[in-house]
């Protein structure tokens, strides 16, 4: 808005910043979303720009559609580099991860409807096209760990079949093995310039790293993982299995 408004105003991005004594590039920065705007600096611009309290009213807007976004607090730093990952590896070790929940058996685990609504969305973000390529370990208990209703159960189990014919997702589970090291769930999240973030499960809810050795002791971990999972064929004739033999 910032932008349309300026430019219909015939100002460049240094005349607008000496009217309200910032650098042009703080300009910049605000037009592009990659610094916060404060409300006091929203009316400045609004006054030069004569927009007649559309910036002050955007501004509170958007402050609006900020607080509707609700992420449990060790959460909030992961979804920004996971929307844009180009590659996502998942280790999962007691539910369906959130990107391939159904909405029924994630509001059987989130019962504050903001943050199961925050879920769902962030889910078709990841998987809008262009979506990343997933692969997905996940152990074998989950298949057989009831959340919700039995129907729910065999629901979410026949969506994993789904997505897993999908190109580029690659599920695989995991029987009932040691695995050295892979003690908890976590997800690495890679940029198209190949840059990695990891969301690690933890007792007290979970965290982000982006620590180069955190990075690797993952990877590494992640092969062994993949390397003692089913294949993929073999993944999906278990879950038919246990479909029938447990949720039919």
């Amino acid at each position: 808005m910032i932008r349309r408004l300026r430019e219909a105003a015939g100002l460049k991005q240094a005349e607008l910043a000496a009217l309200v004594n910032v650098s042009r590039a703080y300009i910049g920065h605000v037009e592009l979303g990659k610094t916060r705007c404060r409300l006091d600096f929203a009316k400045r611009l609004d006054g030069a720009l004569k927009a007649d309290g559309e910036v002050v009213a955007a501004w509170n807007g958007l402050l609006e559609s900020i607080k509707s976004v609700k992420y449990a607090a060790y959460f909030v730093n992961f979804p920004k580099v996971e929307s844009t990952a180009k590659l996502i590896r998942v280790y999962e070790t007691h539910v369906v991860n959130g990107l391939f929940q159904t909405e029924e058996y994630a509001s059987a685990i989130v019962m504050d409807p903001d943050i199961l609504n925050t879920r769902m969305n962030r889910q078709k973000q990841v998987m809008s096209a262009p979506a990343p390529k997933i692969f997905v370990v996940l152990e074998e208990s989950v298949l057989h760990r009831q959340v919700g209703t039995r129907d729910a159960m065999r629901r979410q189990l026949e969506y994993l079949l789904e997505l897993s014919e999908r190109p580029g997702v690659r599920l695989q589970v995991l029987p009932t093995v040691y695995v050295e090291d892979a003690r908890a769930a976590f997800t690495i999240a890679t940029q198209a310039d190949r840059s990695d973030a990891a969301y690690l499960v933890t007792g007290m809810g979970g965290m982000t790293s982006a620590d180069p050795d955190d990075l690797a002791n993952l990877h590494e971990r992640f092969a062994s993982l993949q390397a003692e999972a089913l294949n993929v064929r073999d993944t999906r004739a278990l879950i038919r299995r246990v479909i029938e033999e447990r949720w039919t």
